[in-house]
């Protein structure tokens, strides 16, 4: 699969880690808006790794370079999205594997703490999780909602690390 993609122009590997994006947050909006489950700040943490890797895959498809530092750059910043994903994605995973009684305590809501603390001790706090973020909303195939986002952001990873990997090829 690496080899496909790095055979890929950087506006193929672009448009594809935006199909991805764009399924990613399909998903994350029917869970919220059919089947009513609200994110909580780990999920809303996701999102936003989801909608930079999107933003850098269609400024990358538009602007199409052909030369190895375009397509290195994009494909950089893709892969820089994504394992951001991955790692908040990861640490929602872990937080829900706790017992019960190394669950964090509630805290405030996000729109509060936004409104009220400086952002980097809001996204410090986001990081270190609440009770709510450890709860589990039903399983799909044996896994959770973060288990599986998790699984998504792998894939999505796959697709710069395979145009990073045209550039090594290339240039043999």
């Amino acid at each position: 699969m690496i080899t496909r993609l790095a055979a890929m122009n950087v506006r193929r590997g672009c448009l594809l880690g935006l199909a991805m994006c764009v399924l990613m947050m399909g998903v994350a909006l029917v869970l919220q808006y059919v089947y009513g489950l609200t994110p909580c700040p780990l999920c809303i943490g996701q999102r936003i790794a989801v909608l930079l890797a999107a933003l850098v895959f269609v400024v990358g498809a538009v602007h199409n370079p052909a030369g190895c530092v375009g397509r290195g750059v994009y494909a950089g910043l893709g892969a820089l999205a994504a394992a951001l994903g991955v790692a908040v994605a990861a640490r929602h995973v872990w937080l829900q594997s706790l017992p019960s009684e190394s669950v964090p305590s509630c805290g405030p809501g996000l729109d509060y703490m936004m409104e009220v603390l400086p952002l980097w001790s809001v996204i410090s706090r986001v990081l270190s999780g609440s009770g709510e973020c450890a709860e589990i909303h039903g399983l799909l195939l044996g896994m959770s909602i973060p288990q599986w986002t998790l699984v998504g952001f792998a894939v999505l990873l796959l697709i710069p690390l395979g145009m990073l990997a045209g550039i090594v090829i290339r240039r043999r």
